[in-house]
Parts: C-alpha cells; structure tokens; sequence
C-alpha cells in the first residue's frame, strides 16, 4: 500500500479503496496520486481541500511529457476532487482538457502479424523464476489481437472473469465504466485453457489470469507496453513501417481484418457492425466504422464490394495541356 502524507492524503486513500472495492485494480492512478500527493506537499499545500490554485499549477504541461499524460494527470485529480464532494466537502473540479487528435493507427499485415507472433513463441526470460510469464505473453497478445481487448482489460483481467466452460471473459468496468462479455472462438478457448492449468501449477488458486512478477500482483501496462516494443524490435519489420505500432495496433488490426473477413463473404456489414462495435466495448458505431473507413488496409475491399461507387463517383482522367 502507497503512503500519502499531503493534508488530501485521507482522501486519497479513500478513494482508492473505494475504486478497488468496485474492481478497479487503481494500481496507475494511485502512483499519479502519490506524485499529487508529493507536489501538494512540495508546494507547501495545507489546505485539507483542493484549490483552483494548486489544479492550475498541477496541470502545467511538463517538457517531458505529452498532452494526453497532462491530461491523464488532472483527470485523476478531477475524481479525487468527484469523491470528496460525495463525502460533502467543497473542492475544485478540474475540468475536462481536450485531448490530441486520434491518429491513424498501424494495421499489422498478415505477415507482420506472422513474424511478431513467432518472435513471443520462442521469448524466454532469462531468470527461471519468470518463464511462467513466457506463456503469459504468447497468449495476452493473441487475446489484444483475436478478441479486440484494450491493453488495461487483457492486464487487469481476473481469473474469475473468464468462464473457460463456456468460452466467455467478462470485462468489468472498462473505458466509460461498462461492462460487457466477450466470447472467445475454439481455438482461442483451447489456447486459454492450456493457460490456465500450465498457470494454476506455478501460481495456484491465483486472483488474476496474468499474474506479473508478482504473482499476487496483474501484469502491469507499463511491462507489456516495454514487451511489445521489444519484440516488435527484433522482427524483420521494425523500422520500416509507416508508423511504429504499440499494443493498441492489435485491437486496430481486429477490427480491419473481422471486417474484410466479412466484406470478402459478403456479409451485410452494416447489419453486424453494431455488434462488433458492442464487442469491442465502443460508446458508438461510429467510432468502430473511424478505425476501418480510415485505414489503407480496408480500401481493397470496399473498392471490390461498393459496386455503387465506380457509377457515383468516377474515374479522374489525366489530360495533357
């Protein structure tokens, strides 16, 4: 357990207990709030609230850092100062600071996809205590890629919530606090199952499906961020890509080939989007149809199954002057 000594330290560890006794692991916020918790006592702060004052000085962009970890820093405050006015104090809510535009993300082919794969399977750490977490990898990345997950839901997934009977996970307060149950294909299944009775020898009776370097403890975001760029170094792609990918890549690359894969069947898209979008845990359609219709990827198809296109929209001739 972290120590917070700033005069907001009895909130803090209010609201953290309460964010862990409603599932969240909290395990990031809490270190930004111990950071808060630090500068609150660098800036000399004792009031037992929190001031418009110290938020704007909080909020500062460091040179370090990007826009979207600015953010992610005062949003965290932003509950802390939410949690106290539950408790009835008075507090300055920070507010909402617009994040950078999404950018185009990385769709791996299939023969990148081939190479990044082969690069896990023969992964082993070097120190026998953490082979187990060889077998971890091989299956958290097929997991982002064949079923979509975000990086903190495949982290944080506990052992409780995947129903190797039945073939179901069950994501449990995820981005915008929903919940929803993802289903897992044959293969995959057989693969987690595997898994889990190689894990329940080396870790028994564990809480979470990924165990870190502390079996008691998820894996951490921060370590499976570091794993991908590792292994995505050592295939023969890296450095030759438009854009470097991370492990959200894989998400992106789901849900370009689940729709190809369909287009090319001549599956009615527009009847099955709505359940891939509830998949993949989006508030809307819209925001599943961005990561498709905006990448290069997903041309071919449309160009193959939009017939309609080639009479609305056509061809640009070239003339010489």
């Amino acid at each position: 357990m972290r120590e917070y000594k700033s005069s907001l330290a009895e909130y803090i560890t209010g609201l953290i207990k309460q964010k862990k006794a409603c599932g969240y692991a909290y395990d990031f916020e809490a270190y930004i709030l111990q950071s808060f918790d630090r500068f609150c006592i660098e800036q000399n702060h004792s009031p037992g609230t929190i001031t418009r004052d110290l938020v704007m000085r909080w909020a500062i962009q460091r040179p370090t850092e990007g826009k979207n970890y600015r953010n992610q820093r005062v949003s965290f405050v932003r509950q802390l100062a939410l949690y106290m006015r539950s408790l009835g104090k008075d507090p300055y809510v920070p507010k909402h600071f617009a994040s950078e535009t999404v950018g185009v993300p990385h769709i791996l082919s299939r023969t990148e996809l081939a190479s990044f794969f082969s690069v896990i399977d023969v992964y082993m750490p070097p120190q026998f205590t953490f082979h187990r977490l060889a077998r971890a990898y091989q299956v958290l990345f097929r997991l982002f890629y064949c079923c979509g997950l975000r990086l903190a839901e495949g982290c944080y997934l506990r052992r409780s919530c995947v129903d190797l009977t039945n073939g179901t996970v069950k994501i449990l307060h995820s981005k915008g606090n929903k919940d929803r149950i993802v289903f897992l294909s044959e293969d995959v299944l057989e693969m987690c199952r595997e898994y889990d009775q190689a894990m329940q020898k080396i870790v028994p009776n564990r809480e979470w499906f990924f165990p870190g370097w502390h079996p008691h403890q998820a894996i951490r975001k921060t370590s499976v961020d570091k794993k991908f760029t590792e292994f995505w170094n050592k295939t023969s792609f890296a450095g030759k890509v438009d854009k470097k990918p991370k492990v959200q890549s894989l998400r992106h690359t789901f849900v370009v080939d689940k729709m190809n894969e369909w287009m090319e069947k001549g599956v009615d898209t527009g009847v099955m989007m709505p359940y891939l979008s509830r998949y993949l845990g989006h508030s809307s359609i819209s925001e599943t149809q961005y990561y498709f219709h905006a990448i290069e990827q997903a041309f071919p198809a449309i160009r193959r199954h939009d017939a309609a296109s080639q009479g609305v929209i056509p061809e640009v001739a070239t003339y010489e002057e």
